[in-house]
């Protein structure tokens, strides 16, 4: 019998990027009675992520806002969930302090206030997990050996790091007031085939597909912690089914790369050299360093990261490579992306 067969799994911003990588993780290796996938489909909100699920008699798609109260409470209350999981997030840091803050108080704090008053008032809910960040604990030093703990103080440095840890503390008040059976888990930088290409990794892909620069804040030399999206979503999973309400638990699989490490392997995979790298400004706020200790959820729930950190990257630089099609609706550049895959010399690519 599998962990969640017979029961019924609410996803909230289930067309993102993690979501979509859960919910595949879950119809996959689980056999749920219903999969209900909640999402307002904001520009990184891709029903393409999911495609070929939709056939899948246990899974259905509302399309909702999060910061709606009266459609989550009814979402919630006509299917009646023993599992929710929120990945739903405005994400883009940069988005936050350039466009604006607001959307992403709305979705990640007010959004986070809906799940919880709604759990409150209509009950019958086993677990709820909100999925939050590392980047709530604020910077770490470039050169110090210190990992952030789950008790460690707040100090979010950017309004995207202020709004998730908003949306942390009211998971906090609710388990503390009413005993809400919240879980937060606090996971480092993922990366993964269906990334909405505003995040380094794919971001930097798809500039060399179609012959561009890669531009690096300040002097590159910023640090994070890299897990394959499918080790956070097995995480995730274990968090559902056995993390003790109102704890916290990071996630992370120990791949600190400083920026331009990463943008160096990025131009190996394509046979280019470092004047393919080009220093920008730094944004204001920019973090130095994220590492987060994960003894926790080690011991406690016996999750272990899978993916090698090598391999796992070279599979993704491929997954973005053969799946144009993805690619040249996001893009819209269809002849330019076109053109340099069909003139990448293959043999020279490193699998």
């Amino acid at each position: 019998m599998k962990d969640f067969e017979s029961s019924k799994i609410l996803v909230f911003g289930g067309a993102g990027f993690i979501g979509s990588n859960f919910i595949r993780h879950i119809l996959s290796e689980e056999h749920p009675e219903k999969l209900v996938n909640f999402d307002k489909l904001t520009y990184s909100g891709n029903p393409d992520n999911l495609r070929e699920i939709t056939s899948d008699p246990a899974y259905e798609f509302m399309r909702d806002d999060i910061a709606d109260y009266r459609a989550v409470e009814a979402t919630i209350k006509k299917y009646k969930p023993q599992y929710i999981i929120n990945f739903a997030a405005e994400t883009h840091v940069d988005r936050s302090i350039h466009v604006g803050a607001r959307d992403f108080i709305r979705t990640n704090t007010e959004g986070v206030f809906n799940v919880l008053e709604a759990i409150k008032n209509i009950g019958g809910v086993k677990k709820f997990v909100q999925v939050s960040t590392d980047e709530v604990y604020g910077s770490l030093d470039l050169n110090s050996k210190r990992k952030f703990k789950e008790g460690d103080e707040l100090k979010p440095n950017s309004p995207y790091a202020a709004s998730k840890a908003s949306g942390d503390l009211w998971c906090r008040a609710y388990y503390s007031t009413w005993n809400t059976p919240v879980v937060v888990t606090r996971c480092a930088n993922n990366f993964g085939a269906y990334q909405y290409p505003e995040k380094l990794i794919p971001f930097f892909i798809l500039r060399m597909l179609t012959g561009q620069k890669l531009p690096l804040y300040g002097t590159g030399e910023n640090i994070r912690d890299w897990i394959h999206v499918l080790d956070h979503c097995q995480a995730l999973k274990l968090c559902l089914l056995s993390g003790r309400p109102g704890d916290i638990y990071n996630i992370g699989a120990g791949n600190e790369k400083t920026n331009i490490e990463m943008a160096k392997m990025i131009l190996a995979h394509f046979n280019k050299d470092e004047s393919h790298i080009e220093f920008v400004t730094d944004r204001p706020g920019h973090d130095l360093r994220y590492g987060i200790n994960t003894d926790k959820i080690r011991t406690e729930l016996g999750w272990e990261p899978g993916y090698n950190f090598n391999i796992g990257f070279s599979q993704t630089i491929r997954w973005y490579i053969d799946n144009r099609s993805w690619v040249e609706k996001i893009y819209n550049k269809t002849d330019d992306i076109n053109a340099h895959i069909k003139n990448l010399n293959k043999d020279k690519y490193k699998n």
